[in-house]
């Protein structure tokens, strides 16, 4: 198939890069060129806008950054809606918001456009290894037709529901890592505090009734002083800050998530909003005197 690509950050160019290694052509564009020129080089075509991108594709897929974001590269005037062929399928994979994801879905079918909502989960390394958890929400005759380059991304792909279900799945995800993660950094301040070896603990406790990916993976990272974004702190109190609004829109009280995403701004006011999602343990640990 011909593919679109729009956004090839940290997860976006892995994950395209699957999709050519799987025998379909891409052409790509990027807020920042030198972002995509590992794909140019494997045999990329390079679009100047997201639009141009879209024109001649069979699947066009976007991972970028914030909802503003995707409401620009799908509404502007030459934007992806605009110029997409009829029946292509768009694919959105940024975490975003549900109501945006039913509104691309109204506004795809209007021009005889399929559109899939699929955020992902697995960071960095599921993105790598092609390894993802792939989340869907739309109609099933656009999932069908896009589930086999999906297939190529991720390790477990499934249909959620109509659109705005991939989203809302994202944010369930999200809910339980926000919560897992306190957790993770405050085990391993304690069993710093406490003199034991950081890794020698994971290997315990990451093999019990403890174990989670979050201690058995970002874990090891926080115990190496590997602090490099698999998932930005920024990203993520974006992601947290969806959920808040869809859970009071929904009528429903998260309180625990809410507490978690204070320590996350204080992350960010501790100049690390570009670190990785596991940075939260200097907050937890500068609280704690060290």
């Amino acid at each position: 198939m011909k593919i679109a690509w729009i956004g090839t950050g940290i997860m976006g160019a892995p994950m395209c890069g699957h999709l050519m290694a799987g025998g379909h052509s891409a052409t790509v564009f990027t807020r920042t060129r030198s972002k995509a020129q590992a794909l140019l080089e494997a045999g990329a075509t390079w679009a100047d806008s997201p639009g141009a991108a879209a024109a001649d594709a069979d699947a066009v897929f976007t991972i970028v950054g914030y909802p503003a974001d995707v409401e620009q590269v799908y509404f502007a005037a030459d934007g992806i809606l605009a110029r997409a062929k009829s029946g292509a399928v768009l694919v959105d994979m940024t975490t975003s918001s549900p109501d945006l994801a039913e509104r691309i879905a109204v506004a795809a079918e209007e021009r005889g456009l399929g559109s899939v909502d699929a955020p992902v989960s697995g960071g960095d390394v599921g993105a790598r290894e092609a390894r993802l958890a792939i989340m869907c929400g739309g109609s099933e005759a656009a999932f069908n037709r896009v589930k086999p380059l999906l297939d190529l991304m991720g390790k477990t792909v499934e249909l959620m529901g109509p659109a705005g279900a991939g989203q809302h799945t994202k944010m369930a995800n999200q809910i339980l890592i926000a919560g897992t993660m306190i957790g993770v950094v405050e085990s391993l301040v304690y069993s710093e505090k406490a003199g034991l070896d950081l890794n020698h603990v994971i290997d315990v406790i990451g093999s019990g009734a403890a174990g989670s990916w979050s201690i058995n993976n970002l874990g090891r990272r926080i115990a190496q002083g590997d602090f490099d974004p698999g998932f930005m702190v920024r990203h993520f109190v974006k992601d947290m800050g969806i959920a808040l609004r869809e859970a009071k829109r929904l009528g429903i009280a998260l309180p625990g998530l809410a507490l978690v995403e204070q320590f996350y701004e204080a992350a960010i006011a501790q100049g690390l909003a570009d670190r990785g999602t596991h940075a939260l343990f200097h907050v937890i640990r500068s609280m704690n005197g060290a």
